[in-house]
């Protein structure tokens, strides 16, 4: 799991890995982002990564493999995770749009309060993932393995599930419109709808 080190400024938020400031108090973000770009691209496989706050816009994560890394606010544009390896790591409050997540390993995960846009998922593992509060429109998850994931109080809209397994997925409290499960397991999953 990554390690939390404090942003030197006495903001709160976590300082990103290889400095003691956070994102924001960085003398100079840019260079910042192209060496976080720089390492990603070098190592297929990374641990106890910390880009809180960070924007990434066309960048490739496919096929890579993150352990325990904290993604918490980070904006991703237009980025490529297809067939990436992911646990335990943290999304919370991130923002993706336009993302590709084909036939990805994504387990153990939280995107607690993320805003999901027109990001494609099919095919994939999305096991014991949280998505808790999120706001997922204009998706794919077809041909996916949900098993055991939460979208407590989350707002899926025009998202597709199609042919999924949704045994014990938790749509609690969830607000559902135009979302296709057409041959998935619907009746595996929990469901308790918000009252209108």
């Amino acid at each position: 799991m990554f390690s939390v080190n404090q942003c030197a400024a006495g903001c709160g938020r976590p300082a990103i890995t290889g400095y003691n400031l956070c994102f924001i108090h960085l003398a100079n973000p840019e260079q910042e982002y192209i060496r976080i770009c720089e390492f990603i691209r070098k190592n297929m496989s990374i641990t106890n990564l910390n880009v809180s706050g960070m924007r990434f816009e066309n960048t490739d994560f496919s096929k890579h493999d993150f352990y325990g890394c904290n993604f918490k606010d980070t904006s991703f544009v237009h980025c490529d995770f297809s067939g990436i390896k992911i646990r335990m790591s943290f999304f919370d409050f991130a923002g993706f749009t336009s993302c590709d997540f084909i036939k990805s390993d994504i387990q153990f995960l939280s995107f607690a309060g993320a805003l999901i846009d027109s990001c494609n998922f099919d095919g994939s593992e999305i096991t014991h993932v949280n998505f808790e509060g999120a706001a997922i429109i204009n998706s794919s998850f077809n041909n996916s393995n949900l098993y055991n994931s939460r979208f407590v109080s989350a707002d899926l809209d025009k998202t597709s599930m199609v042919n999924c397994n949704l045994k014990h997925v938790y749509m609690v409290n969830a607000k559902l419109k135009n979302v296709p499960t057409k041959s998935s397991n619907t009746a595996e999953a929990i469901y308790e709808m918000e009252e209108q």
